[in-house]
């Protein structure tokens, strides 16, 4: 199997609970959360629709596919993704919590040009930080406002625009897209131009770790403002109380 199409394969699966533990985050009758293999952020997973009648194979092969089919079938497939991502980003957010205390920005979206088989959507952290990330073109296609990662609900938003746009939009031609992935690398934070991956990398390293402080401040600061100062004659009572021998009453 290569891997090409191994996504294709694991959203045929009938028994997705047979995928390793390393792979299979979780499943639903409709969807299937899988980890990211080459994750280009800390949290990065991907979100396939199972395929399911009445929708093919081919109807579900990309993001374009699926938007030529039914209007309303697509239009499901994608809402379907959307109510899993959300599940998916409160488990992010909490293991945030838990390794770094605080909690930042998540992404949703596909990639215009997808570069495997079947329709999968990315759930990424907002830091494009990750050894997986080597190559100009992986953090091109990841930016969000390059334009080729396409925001999960700007994608729902173009069923609502005027039939004309979802015509237009749904494309997705590679001569449109395929040119942003070749442009000059810059931080997606403050702007500023790199000249190669390492220097873009360890400039998002020092970003983050930036931001990280920052946050964990704020957080600091907020708990002392949540303290509430103990009533000076309450704790002058508790300190006397609790010099008595243990058992003798203050009272007679």
């Amino acid at each position: 199997m290569s891997n090409l199409t191994i996504l294709r394969s694991y959203a045929q699966k009938a028994h997705p609970e047979t995928l390793p533990p390393s792979v299979l985050l979780g499943f639903s009758d409709k969807t299937l959360t899988i980890f990211d293999a080459y994750p280009k952020s800390v949290f990065h997973f991907l979100i396939l629709p199972r395929i399911r009648p009445p929708l093919t194979v081919f109807d579900l092969a990309s993001l374009r596919t699926l938007l030529k089919a039914d209007k309303a079938h697509a239009r499901s497939v994608l809402d379907a993704l959307s109510e899993e991502a959300e599940k998916t980003k409160r488990l992010i957010r909490e293991e945030m919590g838990k390794r770094y205390g605080y909690e930042w920005d998540i992404w949703t979206g596909f990639h215009a040009v997808p570069s495997m088989e079947h329709l999968h959507l990315h759930v990424l952290s907002a830091d494009l930080c990750s050894p997986s990330m080597r190559h100009k073109k992986h953090y091109n296609s990841f930016h969000p406002t390059r334009g080729f990662f396409l925001p999960l609900e700007d994608v729902r938003g173009w069923f609502d625009a005027e039939p004309s746009y979802l015509e237009t939009m749904r494309e997705l031609k590679k001569s449109a897209y395929e040119p942003l992935l070749k442009e000059d690398l810059a931080c997606w934070r403050c702007g500023a131009a790199m000249k190669n991956m390492p220097t873009l990398k360890a400039h998002l390293q020092e970003e983050w770790e930036k931001e990280e402080k920052a946050q964990k401040a704020k957080l600091q600061r907020k708990r002392k403002r949540e303290e509430v100062p103990e009533d000076a004659a309450e704790k002058k009572s508790r300190l006397s109380t609790a010099a008595l021998p243990c058992g003798e009453s203050d009272t007679v």
